[in-house]
């Protein structure tokens, strides 16, 4: 659909279903922070992907949601894990970004990626936050596992510009 597509609204009257893609087109209107949620696997490999889906559920105790999809390559990596990392990205992580939506064998290649101190945890160095979590909840839902994490540890030096998902591409607060 282009830029310009207009949607309709459904007819008054009972509710319908609407379609998947539909769904997608309409949701696109919705900027979402981008993020890279890291981990590892039950093998100790590092494993993580981009995700737009992430939100604060709760401030006592602090907690955040990140949907995933059934599809997801990092899956069972996520699910399986007892903490996770929320890498939240800056303007100048396009190429992370780009690099953590790919299905390729090391997503972190070249890319500036430490160890959270005191855990085998993959962060991004430079992030505009990083958000350690231990894994409390997940729920199946749909087509998406929503999991919630409760914060264990936070860096938060970024000032950059967040990375933003508009209109299915790249995008910043002006």
């Amino acid at each position: 659909m282009s830029a310009r597509t207009k949607i309709a609204i459904s007819p008054p009257g009972p509710p319908v279903a609407v379609d998947g893609e539909t769904f997608r087109e309409a949701m696109s209107h919705l900027a979402a922070p981008l993020t890279v949620v890291t981990t590892r696997d039950g093998q100790g490999r590092r494993r993580g992907f981009t995700a737009s889906s992430v939100t604060s559920v709760s401030l006592d105790p602090p907690l955040v949601l990140v949907g995933l999809s059934n599809g997801s390559s990092c899956r069972e990596a996520l699910l399986g894990a007892g903490e996770f990392i929320v890498n939240v990205l800056g303007e100048q992580h396009r190429g992370v970004a780009t690099a953590f939506a790919e299905r390729v064998a090391d997503r972190f290649q070249g890319l500036a990626f430490d160890t959270w101190p005191g855990t085998d945890l993959p962060y991004l160095t430079g992030a505009n936050a990083a958000f350690r979590c231990t894994r409390v909840r997940h729920v199946t839902v749909g087509d998406h596992h929503l999991v919630i994490g409760e914060l264990t540890g936070l860096v938060a030096e970024g000032s950059d510009k967040p990375l933003l998902w508009y209109r299915r591409g790249f995008s910043t607060a002006s």
